[in-house]
C-alpha cells in the first residue's frame, strides 16, 4: 500500500512537472503572439469624427514602410505623438484621437510594423524604431520644436513612450494604463512560471522612467482588468518630479471613455501646466 501510494505521488508529481516544462515551453516560443495582437483591417478613418486628416508613409532605417495619421488642429497647443496598445491598429483610436483633438492637440499616430497596412513584423527592438521614426518625422519634415511635441502611450505604448522619452527630449510625457515591465506582467499572469527566464522581450519601463526629467502624467485606473493599478502607481513612485498622477475608473480599455469629463479635465489642466511652463 505504501509503495502503491509512493508511486501515486511520484506519478503526480512528475505530471505537474511535464505540465510545468511544456507551459514554459508555449510560453517561450509563443510570447509575440502574446504581447503583440495587431489588426490588419482598418474599420473607420479620422473622418468619422470630422476631422482633416494626412496620411504619411514613413521608411524606417531597416527598410519598413509605416503607416500613420497626422490630425491637424488649426491652432494646436502642442502636438500629441500617440503610441497606442498592443491590439488593434489606428482605426481603433479614433475615440481617444477625437479627445486629443478637442483639448486642442494635433495628434500624431503611427501603425508599428506588423499593424494595419505597415509592413513587417512587430517586435520590441522594431517597435523602438518605428517610435523614433515617428519623432523624426515630426521635427524634420513637420518641423515641429521637441518644446511643442507630447510624447503619449497608452499600456503597450507607454513602455515604448517611456523609451522614446529617455532617448529624446520634450515638452511632457503622458503614460496611460502602462506597466512596470513585461516581466512583472508575466508573472503577475503566470506566476507559476520562471518569467525571468522566459522572457525575451522585456520593455523595462521602471529601469528607465526615472532618468526622464519632462513633466510626466500618469494615468491609470484601479478597475484595470488587464495592466494592475500597482503597476501604474509603481511606474509614478518610480519617476522623477515634475509629475502628476490622474486615477480614473473603468476597465482597461474604456476607462478613459467611461471617466469622461474627470479623465478630459485631468488631461486638461495638466496641458495648462506644462504650457505655463
Amino acid at each position: 500500500m505504501l509503495r502503491l501510494s509512493q508511486r501515486l505521488i511520484k506519478s503526480i508529481l512528475s505530471i505537474v512537472l511535464l505540465t510545468w516544462i511544456i507551459l514554459s515551453f508555449i510560453i517561450f516560443v509563443n510570447q509575440k503572439n502574446l504581447v503583440y495582437v495587431p489588426s490588419k483591417e482598418y474599420i473607420n478613418t479620422p473622418e468619422y469624427y470630422n476631422l482633416n486628416y494626412e496620411n504619411h508613409i514613413l521608411l524606417t532605417e531597416d527598410g519598413e514602410r509605416i503607416n500613420s495619421w497626422f490630425i491637424p488642429h488649426v491652432n494646436p497647443r502642442a502636438t500629441l505623438l500617440f503610441l497606442h496598445g498592443n491590439g488593434g491598429n489606428i482605426s481603433t483610436r479614433l475615440d481617444s484621437i477625437n479627445i486629443f483633438h478637442k483639448l486642442g492637440l494635433s495628434v500624431f499616430i503611427i501603425d508599428y510594423r506588423g499593424y494595419g497596412s505597415s509592413s513587417g513584423l512587430p517586435s520590441e527592438e522594431g517597435t523602438y524604431i518605428d517610435a523614433e521614426t515617428a519623432w523624426l518625422f515630426l521635427r524634420n519634415k513637420k518641423h515641429i520644436s521637441e518644446n511643442n511635441i507630447i510624447i503619449y502611450g497608452r499600456s503597450l505604448g507607454g513602455a515604448i513612450a517611456i523609451w522614446l522619452a529617455y532617448k529624446y527630449r520634450s515638452s511632457a510625457l503622458i503614460i496611460e494604463s502602462s506597466f512596470t515591465s513585461i516581466i512583472d506582467m508575466g508573472k503577475y499572469n503566470y506566476p507559476y512560471l520562471p518569467i525571468n527566464l522566459l522572457a525575451k522581450i522585456k520593455y523595462p519601463s521602471d529601469e528607465r522612467i526615472s532618468n526622464i526629467d519632462t513633466p510626466k502624467l500618469f494615468i491609470h485606473s484601479k478597475d484595470d482588468d488587464i495592466v494592475p493599478y500597482r503597476f501604474g502607481k509603481k511606474l509614478f513612485e518610480l519617476a522623477n518630479q515634475p509629475k502628476e498622477f490622474l486615477e480614473i475608473h473603468g476597465l482597461h480599455n474604456d476607462g478613459f471613455l467611461i471617466s469622461d469629463n474627470k479623465y478630459i479635465n485631468g488631461i486638461d489642466n495638466f496641458l495648462i501646466n506644462i504650457i505655463k511652463k
